[in-house]
């Protein structure tokens, strides 16, 4: 019975770095935010294979060209094409120089700085809940005459592991101011 505050404490607390932005603009059901250009690690692949997350988990714990072992960061930015994913782990700040990754198919990227609109959902991320999500951002900017452009990207913030309280968010780019 000693470890169950244990495993509570573990599963319900993460102490990671968070990719940072500028709240711009709150509306009732969503935000506008700038986000500054931060470096990430990116694969693309089947989304269904649970190989995107694997390629990149490895890179943050050594399989790079210094076996430098990196901090996980949130949030996991994950990104629908025609029949693929691209996945996408945002470095920590104190990183100065990316190790080059050892598997070719990763890859080092430097994300743009932009305004995104992003809207907030809990629980666990699924295809039904993404859709609804990015409907409801979609309509919600088109109310507010924010034009948006570009696809819609999934940012999870928490490991498979927390039950609780669990932060999803849909961002989508927009033209503001």
């Amino acid at each position: 019975m000693k470890f169950v505050p244990l495993l509570i404490l573990l599963f319900m607390s993460q102490g990671y770095e968070s990719q940072p932005f500028k709240l711009i603009k709150s509306y009732d059901n969503f935000e506008i935010r700038y986000y500054p250009s931060v470096a990430m690690v990116q694969t693309q692949g089947n989304p269904e294979s649970g190989q995107n997350f694997r390629k990149l988990f490895q890179y943050i714990s050594g399989s790079n060209e210094s076996n430098l072992k990196i901090a996980m960061t949130t949030p996991v930015h994950m990104e629908k094409t025609e029949g693929s994913e691209k996945m996408s782990f945002v470095l920590p700040s104190n990183i100065e120089q990316a190790p080059s990754p050892q598997n070719k198919s990763v890859k080092i990227i430097q994300s743009k700085e932009a305004y995104f609109a992003a809207i907030e959902y809990g629980g666990y991320s699924n295809t039904s809940k993404v859709n609804y999500y990015t409907e409801l951002l979609q309509e919600s900017l088109e109310k507010n005459k924010i034009e948006f452009k570009g696809p819609a990207v999934v940012l999870g913030y928490n490991s498979p592991y927390k039950f609780f309280n669990r932060r999803n968010e849909i961002i989508i780019e927009v033209n503001y101011p």
